[in-house]
């Protein structure tokens, strides 16, 4: 199985409000996404949160989704996906996880389940989409990868693991923009969502 992580801890500070809880096509960016992991082959989505926590929570109890709370989520993206690896039970058969932000609510199903076909076909560690050449995201990471992953340094995230295992990383070259537009600030949320 492979298993949706959302990260939705940060503070959005350069945002100024949660970036979950904006609204893109009538629903939220953490609805959109939500929606989107439901069509693919990922056996279960969490959503990890951290400021506002439970603001976020309350206004998405209806999702089909597990919330993990990240209390140190001040520490970094990678404390958050730390806090969704212990999550899981040890007896529970996780091949993956597939490492998804908030702030980049474009999301192809389709791409999303050719990254798990090709992680069984390909046994590589790490599968990325590219968009005309630069890297975005979901990111799977294989199971064997939890180890370095929970004992990676906080401050480098989960770069640093990537980078250690670049001759087992598969690129996928995709001509869905999505991968790479990332919304932190009021300005890119206006010239991605403006006209919407």
């Amino acid at each position: 199985m492979i298993v949706a992580v959302v990260l939705s801890a940060g503070e959005s500070s350069r945002m100024g409000s949660p970036k979950a809880l904006l609204p893109i096509s009538g629903v939220s960016f953490i609805e959109e996404i939500v929606h989107a992991l439901k069509e693919t082959k990922v056996g279960r989505i969490i959503v990890v949160l951290g400021h506002h926590a439970e603001e976020i929570q309350k206004k998405m109890a209806h999702l089909p989704v597990i919330f993990v709370v990240n209390e140190g989520y001040a520490k970094g993206q990678l404390s958050s996906l730390v806090a969704a690896i212990r999550s899981f039970g040890p007896h529970e058969k996780v091949d993956g996880v597939l490492v998804h932000l908030v702030d980049h609510p474009f999301i192809s199903p389709i791409l999303v389940d050719q990254m798990i076909d090709r992680f069984y076909e390909s046994e590589k560690l790490i599968i990325v989409p590219r968009y005309q050449g630069r890297k975005g995201h979901p990111v799977l990471f294989s199971r064997e990868l939890f180890p370095e992953l929970l004992g990676a340094p906080l401050d480098q995230g989960a770069k640093a693991v990537v980078h250690s295992h670049r001759d087992r990383t598969l690129e996928i070259d995709t001509d869905y923009q999505g991968v790479t537009i990332d919304i932190d600030t009021p300005e890119e949320y206006r010239r991605y969502l403006g006209r919407q």
